[in-house]
């Protein structure tokens, strides 16, 4: 009985690790509102000095790393403001950040991230915006780009600066 539930569990585990090798290989990205795993695309490694060609890319997707070290990935809006990238996190009602999103809290834990924008990944880290000014330029840069989208009060509405590695 012992040596059944030993193959098992072996064969279980050995199931488990093949498709989570799998799923990396592949990449399991997020979907409109649904989170996803890890992302996949072809990784730059020259320094952006100018993200204005985001202007043209309504989302970017964002992974990051849980506490127990799976990748969660988001869809999120993006921005830029004097040439530099910025993300946002709105919640339903003002809320501190990290508030209830688990990105925002793998963010705080760990800043390194991996951002897809079109096909390409860019490594980088975010970083919490809590100048006013910033934020508010940075919001009225957004408003200009997304024309469409209500603007959510300012309290409701979490700003994170990219910064390189």
């Amino acid at each position: 009985m012992n040596r059944l539930l030993i193959i098992g569990g072996s064969s279980s585990l050995t199931f488990l690790v093949l498709g989570l090798i799998l799923v990396r290989a592949m990449g399991f990205e997020p979907r409109e509102r649904s989170p996803g795993l890890w992302l996949s695309g072809e990784v730059v490694t020259t320094a952006v000095t100018d993200w204005s060609f985001t202007d043209q890319i309504e989302h970017v997707y964002v992974e990051t790393r849980t506490w127990y070290s799976i990748p969660h990935s988001v869809t999120t809006y993006c921005t830029t403001y004097n040439g530099e990238l910025y993300l946002t996190s709105t919640y339903r009602q003002a809320a501190e950040f990290p508030g209830n999103r688990s990105w925002n809290h793998n963010v705080v834990r760990d800043p390194h991230v991996r951002l897809k924008i079109g096909d390409r990944i860019y490594e980088r880290q975010l970083f919490l915006v809590t100048d006013p000014a910033e934020k508010t330029a940075v919001l009225d840069s957004k408003a200009q780009k997304y024309p469409d989208l209500r603007r959510a009060e300012e309290d409701r509405v979490h700003v994170l600066r990219t910064e390189p590695w």
